[in-house]
């Protein structure tokens, strides 16, 4: 997992700076949603957590080393702060076929038989999430996939695997731009995950 993504610079957790223009995403994610998703979202986790890990024998540990060791508001703030990191970080602009590449194609095509399969499975269990959470592709030691529904702040990590694409399925990830249509806002997702950046993490196990 990249460090820049689970690191505290300077005993302070902050906001990850974003590969793309605010406006970048659109239509599947508008700049609106953007400012207040990563703008205020995800900078109150990482004050919160900054604040919370302070004087504990958490201060200075990265994002995996703490989800994996807290629990309550330690562990929720982590949680969505790591999430978050993972999520805003696998989008690029949007693109007509937007397919995986490399080895991860090959994986899951070896998988599922092939990525329409995939992403078929995959959206069911990000649209039939009760409640909030996210919705995971991961691979374990050996390179094999899996597809989980995370719970609120939850991270495949706790499982002891290596996430590669996470759609966020809490309403204020999409509340904005499709009010209650989860299943609309799974849909446009898939023109804009960046599978160069999850082929990379796939790679890194």
């Amino acid at each position: 997992m990249d460090n820049t993504l689970i690191t505290p610079a300077n005993g302070r957790f902050g906001l990850i700076g974003l590969p793309y223009a605010q406006d970048a995403l659109e239509p599947a994610i508008s700049s609106t949603t953007i400012s207040f998703h990563y703008g205020k979202h995800l900078k109150a986790y990482a004050d919160n957590l900054s604040g919370l890990v302070a004087g504990t024998h958490f201060e200075g540990k990265n994002l995996v080393e703490i989800v994996r060791g807290s629990e309550g508001a330690v562990f929720n703030n982590a949680g969505q702060l790591l999430n978050h990191n993972l999520y805003f970080t696998e989008f690029r602009a949007p693109r007509e076929d937007n397919r995986p590449v490399g080895r991860l194609a090959e994986a899951i095509d070896a998988q599922f038989g092939s990525f329409e399969s995939f992403k078929d499975e995959f959206s069911k269990k990000g649209a039939g999430l009760f409640g909030s959470g996210w919705v995971w592709l991961s691979s374990d030691a050996e390179g094999k996939l899996h597809v989980t529904q995370e719970p609120n702040a939850s991270n495949p990590v706790l499982k002891g695997l290596n996430p590669l694409i996470t759609f966020d399925v809490w309403e204020h990830a999409y509340y904005l731009d499709y009010h209650n249509r989860r299943p609309d806002h799974i849909a446009a997702l898939w023109q804009i995950i960046d599978w160069d950046e999850a082929e990379k993490r796939f790679l890194s196990k």
